[in-house]
């Protein structure tokens, strides 16, 4: 599964939230699996898009063909656009779906690791970082997607901040410890955003 994330500023709120409800017309395209997004909680006016397709080749089909016809209701609403693609390579918890109806929150943690240490990151992912979560009771599902050059994407859907917020207080420090997650990472930039229901195709 090919992971799309989209982040930008946002010049005219109502102007984008009308264009939103447009990316409906996503539906039918072949490959599509689910889109959803929302506002970030510490960043004003930065809005987070994320949406799944099946392959790379479905995604490039669609860029190639109806991408601009949908996206030219939103032109002018938004500034800094920021576009990244990962490969999922394995799911948080189980059974990953790209569904946004049961989540309030979604956590975005997005890593540069050095070169070496990219495999032991991908494996404290996997041993240390993900029990962890899975056994959160607020935390729904997630996944760990990677792209070319040591970059990676760890998503996590909650269902209330307050849940997300024990988490955090509760365990991160000491698990970034045990993983060596200073020593793996070069760059890390996250979010947090509150999921817009009518996003949501």
């Amino acid at each position: 599964m090919l992971v799309k994330w989209i982040r930008c500023t946002v010049v005219d709120r109502r102007g984008f939230e009308r264009g939103q409800r447009k990316w409906a017309g996503l539906l039918g395209e072949p490959g599509f699996r689910g889109q959803g997004g929302g506002w970030s909680r510490v960043r004003p006016g930065v809005a987070h898009i994320f949406a799944f397709w099946e392959s790379r080749a479905f995604y490039d089909s669609f860029m190639a063909r109806s991408h601009d016809r949908l996206a030219a209701s939103q032109s002018g609403t938004f500034k800094d656009q920021q576009v990244r693609l990962f490969d999922h390579r394995f799911d948080v918890k189980t059974g990953f779906e790209p569904r946004f109806a049961d989540a309030d929150l979604v956590r975005v943690a997005h890593c540069r690791v050095h070169e070496e240490r990219a495999e032991h990151f991908a494996l404290m992912q996997e041993k240390v970082w993900n029990p962890a979560m899975a056994g959160s009771p607020g935390m729904i599902r997630g996944l760990f997607g990677e792209a070319p050059g040591h970059e990676f994407l760890i998503l996590s859907m909650w269902q209330s901040a307050a849940e997300h917020g024990k988490y955090r207080a509760e365990r991160v420090e000491r698990l970034a410890l045990r993983a060596q997650t200073e020593a793996d990472i070069a760059a890390l930039t996250g979010d947090v955003v509150d999921m817009e229901p009518t996003w949501t195709v």
